[in-house]
């Protein structure tokens, strides 16, 4: 497989981070000298500097044997050019790009095969709100990613100084349990651990729960969480993230919303646009207007302007003023292990989720998708397993899969179970593995 990447960000970046360990062939075409030696210091790709929507430096990338075009740059116009090239000139198969505006975006026709083909378009702003949601649907987490269309959701929870898996093995708190409980990866910052049965849970460790749709409150009773989702949210920044946001939570009944901004022009729209959220023109980190908001009895608190300083200064607030669920936006990727040290409960970084989004549509054979988590540490692919596997037909304890990898859930037709040692692998299963990148990598030969 060949791979273009237009643009050498911080999301070209960490996609071509992840695929320069692939048997990819990878291109990162940028203007600037700065990101793109970043990318020849630490990671083994080819790089080319110029314009991404230039016919000549394109041919020279191998656009006429490329299999997939990913513009990510911060202009919308660059990465729409880049693809409108790549399809007319060199007829490359798929285009994913990054687009912010939602004329572009919601535009269909401009979209489609006809056109410039573009397929998906990622909104970061639109991802980044997704993300928000299903936290606020499970406050006690700190991560939530869905898999078959959510019969599978893996949730990422930290694990608190009264939380009954403190200082436990897994091996003991399984042997509690009247139901399968299987931890995928532990984040012990700065490492990842794909643990075994002798791994020893630790405060502050946040660690990975794939869990069935329908145990969900089960599984949350068994960390000692509260499993309602959150009703009151007090949201700073009524940017394109705090109002696509707000406008989902209005489109459910029973949710009070509330949003600080400190522009009055940005006020004015949100009161125009929202049709029961509370507008409030302010500054978010004033904790006299916090407390007269009666922050204390929010459900959960977001940061999610512009402003990173503005961000993490109302979350640290927001925890010191009694808030159970913070969530902090940060646009510094490397700001996202030093916020999450201060205790804020849910750290998110546009940057990394639009990379690990896009990840998910460059897998291919029987790999279906592929998830970032752990702040990028680990990772999560959904796989198919056909009659030829070396997997299938054995019990998982009979599985030698490679080192820190594991199996965490197995999808069979339309049921779903967390599976034991005894549990078979069959043809056409479809697997949830875990493990740490260099793990992942080593499976294909599992899968075929």
């Amino acid at each position: 497989m060949h791979i273009i990447i237009i643009g050498a960000g911080e999301v070209g970046f960490h996609i071509a981070k992840f695929l320069s360990g692939e048997s990819a062939g990878v291109v990162v075409v940028d203007q600037d000298k700065n990101k793109l030696r970043r990318i020849t210091d630490e990671l083994d790709v080819a790089v080319l500097e110029g314009e991404g929507g230039s016919p000549t430096l394109l041919k020279e990338a191998g656009a006429d044997k490329a299999d997939m075009m990913i513009a990510v740059t911060n202009s919308d116009e660059t990465n729409m050019i880049a693809c409108m090239i790549g399809k007319a000139l060199f007829n490359i198969p798929r285009k994913i790009a990054r687009l912010r505006n939602q004329e572009y975006l919601n535009n269909k026709v401009i979209l489609d095969r006809d056109n410039l083909d573009i397929n998906p378009a990622i909104s970061p702003e639109l991802e980044v709100a997704d993300v928000v949601i299903r936290l606020i649907e499970i406050p006690y987490a700190a991560e939530v990613e869905d898999f078959e269309d959510g019969l599978i959701k893996v949730i990422g929870f930290r694990v608190y100084s009264d939380s009954p898996l403190k200082d436990k093995s897994l091996k003991k708190i399984r042997k509690t349990l009247s139901k399968p409980f299987l931890i995928g990866a532990v984040l012990r910052m700065p490492d990842v651990i794909i643990p075994t049965g002798d791994t020893v849970l630790r405060e502050n460790d946040i660690v990975y729960v794939p869990v069935r749709k329908e145990d969900l409150a089960d599984t949350l009773s068994i960390l000692g969480a509260d499993h309602r989702p959150a009703k009151s949210i007090m949201i700073v920044g009524g940017g394109r993230i705090g109002f696509s946001v707000a406008k989902k939570m209005e489109a459910q009944s029973g949710r009070t919303v509330k949003i600080i901004d400190r522009g009055e022009d940005r006020c004015r729209f949100l009161s125009n646009q929202l049709s029961s959220s509370i507008i409030l023109n302010g500054d978010g980190s004033d904790q006299n207007l916090l407390e007269e908001e009666n922050i204390a009895d929010m459900d959960a608190f977001l940061a999610l302007s512009n402003n990173e300083e503005l961000n993490i200064m109302s979350s640290l607030l927001a925890k010191k003023l009694g808030v159970k669920k913070v969530v902090t936006l940060v646009n510094r990727t490397d700001y996202v292990d030093l916020v999450s040290s201060l205790g804020i409960d849910s750290v998110l970084s546009p940057r990394l989720i639009t990379a690990s989004t896009i990840l998910r549509y460059i897998r291919h054979g029987d790999i279906k998708s592929l998830t970032a988590i752990a702040d990028n540490k680990a990772e999560i692919i959904e796989a198919a397993i056909n009659s030829s596997s070396p997997l299938c037909r054995k019990t998982l304890a009979k599985a030698k899969l490679p080192r820190h990898s594991l199996i965490g859930a197995i999808i069979r037709g339309n049921s779903t179970c967390i599976p034991t040692g005894q549990d078979v692998i069959e043809d056409g299963d479809r697997l949830i593995f875990f493990g740490t990148t260099s793990a992942i990598r080593s499976l294909g030969k599992f899968l075929t």
